[in-house]
């Protein structure tokens, strides 16, 4: 029985990996978990888990919580030091890092000190401070398992390889929910548009980076950390059916892909299991005579600006890819509330690329320092 930390378990990636632990319980078992605000959806999650710990933002909402469940033998908690106690939990073998966001980084480090493998679906954490978690965690001897379904497929596709074969990476894009649209078509999109995401049921903030392409951005860095690859090695290629989740070429010519139909349960499933797989009955298998046809094109960085901004804030290095992450969570979140338009995303994030100081090597407190001033330049811009 491999025992669990969920961070996140309201959200998209969170709830999935719920199904999956409810797929095979016999197998796995959430000991201890984190949710938000969404007190309706965690009370079902916390009747059928019964984890042993869990942690909100409130404390009012944990206060609630503890009257309510006071029948079950449960330790409820709140704030950035519950998220940490949840990280760090003893029972737990591994922890599934699936809050959205810059938040991701503390819990993550405090995970790793304490020993625990990381199934990684926040890519905030590597994208914010991408050197000083992978460096922790070879320290500690600990995995990084990747959870999100195009480093999942890269992972898959190195499994028995060797680091000096490899030629690129190749991590496929839907496009996103504007992906037959020219720049001149973006003008005055709506939220709802933005949202509706042609393959894959997502999380809002992650359904708008899509459609973006910072999404894509934060993905070429979170591949660059993983896996140590130079920018100069990593593609982007829009694939319209995600069929294809991501692509290794090696210095001989092969290219080994990792397909499947869109589930993300599948990659959170193997982030669990690995190095062994195991059945995944409710998913459905992939059928290549009923699809019948894939599509591939070029990557467009005039059409997509976010994903130019991700390769140079990567390429530039130190605070500037904290930078590039702070600036598009406060626009994009400034666009769900209708503050700004789409198409005012990039020009915040531009606006703050161009405005930042570099700090090369910085520790984490220049790291929340940069985030932290960040964000509060893109509010005086927003005001």
């Amino acid at each position: 029985m491999k025992k669990i930390s969920l961070l996140g378990a309201t959200g998209s990636i969170g709830r999935q990996t719920v199904d999956v632990v409810r797929e095979h319980s016999d197998q796995f078992q959430i000991v201890a978990l984190s949710a938000g605000r969404n007190l309706g959806l965690l009370r079902d999650i916390v009747s059928t888990v019964k984890p042993s710990m869990v942690s909100v933002q409130s404390k009012e909402d944990c206060t609630a919580l503890q009257a309510e469940f006071s029948h079950l033998d449960i330790t409820f908690t709140y704030g950035s030091d519950g998220l940490a106690e949840v990280a760090t939990y003893s029972e737990a073998e591994v922890v599934v890092n699936a809050v959205i966001g810059s938040v991701g980084l503390e819990p993550t480090l405090k995970a790793i000190e304490a020993g625990k493998d990381i199934a990684l679906a926040n890519k905030e954490t590597l994208v914010t401070a991408g050197h000083l978690v992978t460096s922790e965690a070879r320290k500690a001897g600990v995995k990084l398992i990747p959870v999100d379904s195009e480093h999942s497929a890269i992972f898959q596709a190195l499994q028995g390889e060797q680091e000096k074969d490899i030629e690129r990476l190749v991590i496929t894009a839907s496009g996103g929910s504007f992906r037959d649209r020219n720049r001149a078509e973006l003008e005055g999109v709506t939220v709802e548009e933005a949202l509706n995401h042609p393959n894959w049921s997502m999380g809002a903030k992650i359904t708008i980076d899509s459609a973006s392409m910072m999404n894509k951005g934060l993905e070429v860095i979170e591949a660059h950390w993983l896996f140590g690859i130079d920018y100069d090695k990593i593609d982007v290629l829009l694939h319209r059916e995600s069929i294809i989740h991501s692509m290794v070429e090696f210095q001989d010519t092969s290219v080994i892909a990792q397909l499947g139909t869109p589930d993300m349960r599948v990659p959170i499933q193997y982030a669990l299991t690995f190095p062994e797989r195991m059945p995944l009955p409710s998913a459905k298998r992939l059928n290549l005579s009923e699809i019948g046809r894939l599509h591939f094109s070029k990557m467009d960085f005039v059409r997509f600006p976010c994903l130019k901004y991700a390769y140079d804030a990567g390429r530039t290095g130190g605070t500037m890819t904290t930078v590039l992450n702070a600036a598009n969570e406060e626009a994009v979140a400034a666009f769900l509330k209708g503050k700004i338009s789409f198409l005012d995303i990039e020009s915040l994030i531009a606006n703050a690329l161009d405005w930042h100081q570099v700090i090369y090597n910085p520790g984490l407190d220049a790291i929340q320092a940069s985030d932290s001033v960040t964000r509060n330049y893109i509010q005086t811009l927003l005001k």
